[in-house]
Order: structure tokens, then C-alpha cells, then sequence
């Protein structure tokens, strides 16, 4: 069976008879009970509370050349949704443009995704599709690893966060030494490069801004949207969005419960006589891939600190979802 991305291909003509309309993941939400809804343990900050729904969930790949990649997202209650990404993952191989989604239901062992002409089954980490001419395509199951996760400071840089303290912060850490959102940096800061790792939770039920929402604020002006769009097309106000002003190249975005990284060259705005004569400008990588290219940010986010030629210092926000931090630290540039 061939995947590659031309519409004539077998792959994809039997991938776009099962496509299902994306509202259609969301159904299942309408027979929920309030107080399945409101479950607290429908919200997971470690792998151990996920349950079964989790291990399903995640990044598939073929072996061999054209690859074929499938990013498969939980939609609760034992629904998912599979995006076909032809060529590989987000970031590496897969075109940036070709997309489909089709949607599945778990039943006892595996999580099928049936159509006319072909069928996809999910069982033990493995993704097989398989064609009515009864030829197969196995994915297996892969857990992404940022390239530069675990990124130590070089000589000069100011560390954040390593764990051992709060002392760079007005903000917390929990038990196991991670920063919670809604902390800020006490120093303040002008133009710099800034290495950050984070966690989002996976919150199956939650939807749009209300599945792992914070947010990284540089100057306490600027964010970059933290938010679990795992699968997602990749907008301004998902993750690693601008907010309101520019969207990821490629939506790097790991599975929630996944350690992912930022990695960011932020110059600051310039100002003369109280007029600003240069815009500030961001340039990002998420999970090791330039997500953002020197980026023109011709103003600040709604809610942040209005733009001046006063330095700013770093903001995660705090909009009511348990995301966390570690490895923070920044080296400013003049």
C-alpha cells in the first residue's frame, strides 16, 4: 500500500473514504454526566493517573521510505481522533500541509477506526491500516525526545529554576520540585536567549484554551502560548502561537504528560523619547525545531505589561490548568 502524498495514491484515497468530520470526535462529550465532567481524576499530572485512554493515545510511525505518521489524540470516554500525516511526524518528514483526521472508539483490547473500503486498528502499541485489497501498513507506536531537553547553561547565563529552589521566583514549586504555573521572575530583563522545559496535563474532556493552558511571557509583554494542541492544525492562540499574532510554523506539539522544550531568542523593542522606534522580535524553537524565525511582534498580549523601554521580567501563567516547569535559565544578550 502506497502512502506518499499525491492524491492519487491508494494510502490516502482509502484514508480519505474513513475521514469522519472533526465536530464529530466531540459527541461523545454530550452524553458525559456533570459529575463525569467535573471528575478530578479526569485531570492527570502524572502517567500513573492517566489510565487506559492515555497509552493509546500518541505518535505512530511506519518504518521505511515514504514514512507515514499519525498522531492519535484522546478525546475521552474512549474516543479518539487519528490525524494522517503522510511523509512522518511534525518536524520530521511530514509536509507541513497534508492532513486527515478520522475518529475511533475503544472496545475491550483494540480501538478500531473503521470504513467502506479499509479498517485501522490500535492494539499493544501497534497502528495497522489495513487496505481492501487486504495489504497492511504497521505503525509502531514512538515517544519523541527534544534534542536539546536537558540543555545545560552555558558560562554567563543566569539559572532560573533547577529545582533546588524558588528564590529567582515570586511563584512555587510542588512536591516533586517542579515551578508551577503563575510565577513570575522577580529579576527583570531586556533582550536574552532562554532554555525552558514543560509539561502539560492530560485532560481528555477539556477542549480549545481549557486543555493545559499557560503560557510563557517575555518582558511580562509577550507570550508564547503553553497549551496541550497535540494533533492540532497549529494557530496564534494554540501552542507556540504568538497570541493573536503569528502561528507556529509547525505545530511541534508533544502528547501531554511529555516533557517539551522552548528555546527562544528574544530582542527587546527599542525605544526614543518615549516612542518606540524598533519593534521587539522572537525567535523560537519547540522541541528542537524553529517554530518562529525572528519573528516582528508589533505589540504586546492582552493582559501583559504595556510596551515601554522599561525592562520586563518572565510570567507563566496561571489560567487555572496544572502545567509545570523545570530547567529554566537565560542568558541575557546587550
Amino acid at each position: 500500500m502506497n502512502f506518499r502524498a499525491a492524491s492519487s495514491s491508494t494510502g490516502l484515497l482509502l484514508l480519505a473514504t474513513l475521514v469522519v468530520p472533526s465536530l464529530a470526535s466531540f459527541a461523545s462529550l454530550a452524553s458525559l454526566t456533570a459529575a463525569e465532567k467535573a471528575d478530578p481524576g479526569l485531570i492527570a499530572i502524572e502517567v500513573e493517573q492517566a489510565g487506559p485512554d492515555y497509552v493509546v493515545q500518541g505518535e505512530y510511525l511506519s518504518a521505511g521510505k515514504p514514512a507515514l505518521g499519525v498522531q492519535v489524540i484522546a478525546n475521552g470516554k474512549g474516543t479518539f481522533t487519528a490525524v494522517i500525516l503522510p511523509g512522518g511526524l511534525p518536524g520530521a518528514g511530514w509536509d507541513g500541509k497534508t492532513r486527515q483526521e478520522l475518529n475511533g472508539q475503544t472496545s475491550g483490547s483494540e480501538t478500531t477506526f473503521s470504513g467502506e473500503v479499509g479498517k485501522v486498528v490500535i492494539s499493544a502499541g501497534t497502528l495497522t491500516v489495513t487496505g481492501a485489497d487486504g495489504k497492511a501498513v504497521t505503525l509502531k507506536k514512538t515517544n519523541r525526545v527534544s534534542p536539546t531537553m536537558g540543555a545545560k547553561p552555558p558560562a554567563g547565563a543566569i539559572v532560573l529554576f533547577d529545582g533546588s529552589n524558588t528564590d529567582a521566583w515570586d511563584g512555587s514549586m510542588d512536591e516533586r520540585k517542579l515551578l508551577k504555573y503563575g510565577a513570575t521572575t522577580k529579576q527583570k530583563f531586556g533582550s536574552f536567549t532562554i532554555h525552558l522545559e514543560f509539561i502539560l496535563p492530560f485532560k481528555p474532556y477539556g477542549r480549545g484554551q481549557d486543555r493545559g493552558n499557560s503560557g510563557l511571557y517575555f518582558q511580562q509583554r509577550y507570550e508564547c502560548q503553553v497549551l496541550d494542541s497535540f494533533g492540532l492544525k497549529g494557530e496564534n492562540n494554540e501552542c507556540g502561537g504568538i497570541y493573536t499574532i503569528a502561528k507556529p510554523q509547525v505545530n511541534m506539539c508533544f502528547p501531554p504528560l511529555s516533557w517539551q522544550t522552548y528555546d527562544a531568542d528574544f530582542t527587546a523593542a527599542t525605544f526614543a523619547d518615549g516612542k518606540k522606534t524598533a519593534n521587539a522580535k522572537l525567535t523560537v524553537r519547540h522541541n528542537g525545531v524553529v517554530i518562529h524565525q525572528d519573528q516582528d511582534l508589533p505589540k504586546g498580549t492582552g493582559g501583559g505589561k504595556d510596551e515601554s523601554a522599561e525592562l520586563g521580567g518572565l510570567h507563566l501563567q496561571d489560567h487555572g490548568n496544572p502545567t509545570f516547569y523545570r530547567n529554566i535559565w537565560l542568558l541575557e544578550r546587550r
